[in-house]
């Protein structure tokens, strides 16, 4: 009974860790005669991470991998290989990362790069929004990808709020802030990038 309770354990602990998004991906750019490994971290959080490839027609530094800060948000080269003329390389590779920063990780330059939210941010943008710069400002400069509309360019989009709202509501050309959509849901009070945020991190 005790080895079926284990096991049964055991197999629940490896149901949830594959399940669990890996935040660092790596992607292959093909240049003549090279293949470059790059790491793109999805989080908003910084990583250490060790990439290793093995495999044929290929030739790599000798040296022991090391681990390579990848910052929140951001692409970091990780590892150049160059291939060998006239032969079709093959190889695979596997990926190591660990939010336990160490102190010994190489720091390389690194590309900000926009990642998804948790939510999907869509702002639609008043004729007399007052506080629009103070959260569109941030969202260009920060971290996560999101979309906005002016209501006065789209009239269809305008209608439809409109209607979600109540034909009786405010006219949505008069509100001094950006009717926001987090998730598929409307938000018409949230004045700062802060909050923004908050609402963000709520479950």
């Amino acid at each position: 009974m005790l080895r079926v309770k284990l096991f049964f354990i055991l197999m629940l602990f490896l149901k949830i860790t594959s399940a669990q998004k890996k935040p660092v991906k790596i992607i292959v750019e093909n240049i003549p005669n090279r293949l470059m490994f790059y790491a793109i971290n999805e989080s908003t959080s910084d990583y250490d991470v060790i990439v290793t490839i093995s495999g044929t027609n290929i030739r790599q530094s000798k040296a022991k991998p090391r681990l390579i800060r990848v910052p929140a948000a951001s692409k970091v080269h990780m590892k150049t290989i160059m291939l060998i003329r006239g032969k079709k390389p093959s190889y695979t590779y596997k990926i190591y990362q660990n939010d336990s920063l160490s102190k010994r990780a190489i720091k390389k330059p690194f590309k900000k790069v926009k990642i998804n939210p948790k939510k999907s941010i869509t702002l639609y943008i008043p004729y007399n929004c007052k506080t629009c710069d103070s959260i569109i400002s941030p969202l260009k400069n920060g971290d996560y990808k999101y979309a906005s509309y002016l209501l006065s360019e789209n009239e269809k989009i305008t209608s439809q709020l409109q209607r979600s709202f109540g034909a009786n509501s405010t006219p949505l050309d008069s509100l001094k802030s950006p009717i926001i959509n987090l998730g598929g849901k409307l938000y018409t009070k949230i004045d700062t990038y802060q909050e923004l945020l908050d609402e963000l991190d709520k479950d």
